[in-house]
């Protein structure tokens, strides 16, 4: 009598078919393997990779019909000239941006710091600007790496790291866009990465209070020293920043009454609000809503849920991961901002290194987050989405391109997360583990 073989039990997971799992594994060791030589090919190479990536901007800039635009770069230069006729904040420029002449937006301290570019023939400013701009984009993800490592000496393997990340950051859309309009988004980045990379208060402090000095939204660094403790450099920035206002009375006095009486949070002044240009908290709610929410319950509620996110994200890694706590203050500060312009979200390239190579970057969904985010910086999601808004100034639009446009909030939140997430479980593996996690390969 043959014995009956008895079925599985409902439910019960099938034992895996070695015939299907080896070749499984197999083809995952293949992929793995392939991208590791793509990755050592291209640190060997990276130094040609960012030439040719820094020819091939200029050649955009030089040869495409609308390369030398530079549409902010002249209200900065021409704007701040007209500080000569005490005109400053009358000042538009229009003569590429017919539907929206440009006003100059700044404090009144950024135009006498533009001033003496008005006295340079503008296309040697305008490639000047570009040069100078991708070596301050170069600086900041050096000064990423080192605010990652702790350590200031960079190994040959790492310098290839940050030639490659800079010549990605290039065709990010932030600096993408950064570069065409002559922004000065990377300088101010540049600016508080050094201020935090210092281990001095009164240049920590300094830098970040001339950077607000020059356009506002660098202040939210503060709540960066504030997380740290660094009670000395956080009042150093806000009196700094206080001497640049007293500095524009002095020197320029009615154009300084305007703005801090008039001008100040103004901002329908800076642009439309409801354009899929605008990345920021209430850009996206409004777009979805259908109408500008403004400063109103439902924008409140919305930066308290974003403080309450980022707030946990911090408690999770914890106050000693210095690059993970600017990141997350930054990160919020473009978030609960009336107007975060895409070309705003530089922050995004310092971010990236935070979660490929920092303390879970080895972790499945970090690479995903990630892996997300890069591709929304290269493709540009807000670039091809205003090819389908019919005005900048028109906020109501069809559900899909409303939440499609919301791409820079819902990534943002994701990464908050999944930070929290990924901090716990970490912390817990590691008091399980006898041994410490050697860390991400840098």
């Amino acid at each position: 009598m043959s014995r009956s073989r008895r079925p599985p039990d409902e439910g019960a997971s099938p034992v895996p078919d070695r015939n299907t799992v080896a070749p499984r594994r197999a083809d995952a060791a293949r992929v793995t393997r392939a991208f590791g030589s793509l990755l050592r090919w291209a640190l060997r190479r990276a130094p040609i990779l960012l030439a040719v990536s820094v020819v091939l901007r200029l050649a955009w800039t030089l040869l495409s019909p609308n390369g030398m635009n530079f549409v902010d770069l002249h209200v900065y230069v021409d704007g701040s000239a007209s500080l000569l006729d005490s005109d400053l904040y009358s000042y538009t420029y229009a003569e590429v941006t017919p539907d929206f002449p440009l006003p100059f937006t700044y404090p009144p301290f950024a135009a006498l710091v533009f001033l003496p570019l008005h006295f340079l023939p503008f296309a040697v400013v305008a490639v000047a600007w570009q040069l100078a701009t991708i070596a301050a984009l170069y600086a900041v993800v050096r000064m990423t790496f080192t605010l990652l490592t702790g350590s200031a000496v960079l190994t040959p393997r790492r310098h290839g790291f940050v030639l490659l990340w800079t010549t990605v950051g290039v065709w990010s859309e932030p600096v993408r866009t950064t570069l065409d309009y002559g922004q000065v988004n990377v300088f101010l980045v540049a600016l508080v990465m050094a201020a935090v990379s210092s281990p001095r208060w009164w240049v920590a402090g300094g830098l970040v209070g001339l950077a607000a000095g020059v356009k506002l939204t660098p202040a939210v660094t503060g709540l960066y020293f504030l997380a740290r403790r660094q009670w000395k450099a956080a009042a150093f920035s806000a009196l700094t920043f206080a001497g640049t206002v007293a500095v524009s009375f002095l020197l320029i006095g009615s154009e300084a009454r305007q703005y801090f009486t008039t001008l100040f949070g103004d901002a329908d002044r800076i642009g439309p609000v409801g354009s899929v240009w605008n990345q920021s908290l209430r850009g996206t709610i409004s777009r979805i809503l259908g109408y500008d929410v403004e400063t109103g319950p439902i924008w409140i509620a919305s930066v308290l849920v974003a403080a309450a996110l980022a707030f946990a994200a911090w408690r999770a890694i914890g106050r000693d991961d210095a690059l993970g706590t600017l990141v997350i203050v930054q990160l919020f500060g473009l978030l609960v901002s009336p107007i975060s312009w895409s070309h705003h979200w530089v922050w995004l390239v310092p971010m990236a290194i935070w979660l490929l190579h920092g303390p879970y970057g080895r972790m499945l969904g970090t690479r995903v987050v990630a892996g997300f985010w890069l591709v929304s910086m290269l493709v540009g999601v807000p670039w091809v989405l205003s090819a389908f808004q019919e005005s900048i100034w028109v906020i109501p639009r069809p559900a899909i391109l409303a939440w499609l446009g919301a791409v820079d909030v819902i990534g943002v939140v994701a990464v908050l997360l999944w930070v929290i997430y990924a901090a716990r479980v970490t912390r817990g593996s590691a008091s399980r583990s006898p041994r410490p996690d050697p860390g991400p390969v840098r």
